[in-house]
């Protein structure tokens, strides 16, 4: 099939829009007029912009329509694919677009999305696990309710290949199917700077991307994809738009939001900005740009986190809807009330670690590698972990109030032994007294898998201006 740029942006809209996971992003704000460039470095067809799940079927698809295709990927090889590679691998795959679509409406109840929209993402979603099929995967399906069983709609499956290379395994087949077997290209450490728009047509026609120190301009004969990710590492943006003093990505550090800074410098209208998949608490390295997770899990009972006021804010160890808990008939965002600790004692502490090695995806376990200690005393020894020999003193090294900290403590220890949580709910078998001196205290922060707003589009994938005209 011949590809025009037209004919590109209608054929793409099941890759984009099915694989847009996780929004977009890639570098400063600025735009560059087609007139002011006087020599391309690269050309191609269909430009795109991350080499996640999105930009790899977007590179399929175009490359199946007869297209050339250059991937400008901003992370070095190793770090790349976004948080796509450091996923679970899995997704939800519906039989029955008409009920996933009344399943997605009650989710955004409140916050409703347009219904050409919807439409076209539930009667595309639908042939994923086909699509995947085509590129070689074996899917394994296991019947499931959706993450909000209570919403109508919900019933459909969760889909994983059996087989390929542990927890990257959907990545790695579609790398496989993209850069072997159709000869896609792909520039690593070369994040896009600024979009080249043509001033006379509005038409946007390139890239302008830094590669080796140096700008390089790269020339789109057809199109450029955006599927870069969110702002997950980009503290200013989460102020702005999350409402949260900070917060920290589970998946990719290179998701810094800059191809929604990129959009907007051409007039792109945003959507859903406020939205994310979090927060949870998680630990993070002093000084790293990531934090742990999934969600926090350690072996033992006898620990619990508490706010700024040194009081207990939440049920810890439910298991958050990625970051949503019920409040009244609603799901809402888990409360952030920072500086939140996590305080636990010596029993803790020998009951194992804190994270235990059965953590198989996120960007620490796939990437970085990290393994805690089986017993704590690597991270104490570091700094990372606080200690004291009494809760008071304790509270003095973390800044919390001393009397108010023994008072939470004292209270969580008679919950304990009447086997009941009268605040929050805990679960009794979840639940340990904090008694065994000595006392400590790690400081947690809100961790998330992604951010999922970026630039206004519509049901053929193009990006909208601010009065919902293509771009």
């Amino acid at each position: 099939m011949k590809t025009s740029r037209r004919n590109f942006l209608k054929t793409t809209a099941t890759g984009i829009s099915t694989a847009a996971l996780a929004g977009l992003g890639s570098a400063p704000a600025e735009a560059t007029q087609l007139e002011e460039i006087t020599k391309w470095d690269y050309e191609a067809g269909v430009v795109v912009l991350g080499i996640g799940a999105a930009g790899l079927m977007t590179a399929i698809t175009a490359r199946d329509r007869g297209a050339d295709v250059l991937i400008l990927e901003k992370a070095p090889e190793a770090h790349a694919g976004g948080n796509t590679r450091v996923s679970g691998q899995g997704y939800w795959c519906p039989s029955d677009s008409d009920k996933a679509l009344e399943y997605q409406k009650a989710m955004s109840d409140g916050y409703p999305i347009p219904e050409d929209m919807a439409k076209v993402f539930h009667e595309h979603s639908i042939h994923v696990t086909e699509w995947l099929a085509e590129m070689g995967a074996d899917m394994r399906t296991m019947k499931t309710l959706g993450e909000y069983p209570e919403f109508p709609g919900g019933a459909g499956y969760v889909c994983w290949d059996k087989k390929g290379n542990g927890w990257q395994r959907l990545w790695l087949l579609m790398m496989d199917n993209a850069i072997k077997k159709r000869n896609v290209r792909v520039l690593y450490e070369t994040p896009a700077l600024e979009l080249i728009r043509d001033f006379k047509t509005g038409e946007v026609r390139g890239v302008v991307a830094e590669n080796k120190g140096r700008k390089v301009y790269v020339k789109a004969k057809k199109a450029v994809a955006l599927c870069t990710g969110g702002f997950e590492n980009n503290q200013e943006m989460i102020r702005d738009y999350l409402g949260m003093p900070c917060a920290y990505p589970k998946g990719s550090p290179y998701n810094t939001g800059d191809g929604i800074r990129m959009a907007m410098a051409i007039g792109a209208d945003l959507w859903h900005m406020s939205n994310q998949a979090g927060p949870d608490f998680n630990f993070r390295i002093p000084g790293k740009d990531w934090a742990f997770g999934y969600n926090f899990a350690p072996n033992g009972n006898g620990w619990i986190w508490i706010a700024k006021d040194a009081t207990r804010f939440t049920n810890e160890t439910y298991f958050t809807k990625h970051g949503k808990i019920p409040f009244h008939g609603i799901y809402i965002h888990v409360p952030t009330p920072l500086p939140v600790h996590c305080v636990f004692d010596e029993t803790m502490r020998k009951s194992g670690s804190l994270y235990p090695p059965n953590y198989f995806f996120c960007w620490w376990a796939q990437i970085e590698k990290y393994n805690w200690s089986a017993d704590n005393m690597a991270e104490i020894e570091k700094g990372w972990i606080v200690k004291a020999d009494t809760l008071k003193d304790l509270a003095v090294k973390i800044g919390k109030d001393p009397e108010r900290l023994e008072k939470t403590v004292n209270s969580w220890n008679k919950s304990c032994a009447e086997k009941n949580d009268p605040e929050f709910g805990r679960d009794p078998s979840s639940m340990a007294p904090i008694r065994t001196p000595p006392f400590y205290a790690a400081e947690f922060v809100p961790a998330f898998t992604n951010t999922q707003g970026g630039p206004r589009r519509n049901s053929n994938s193009q990006v909208l201006d601010t009065n919902h005209k293509p771009i």
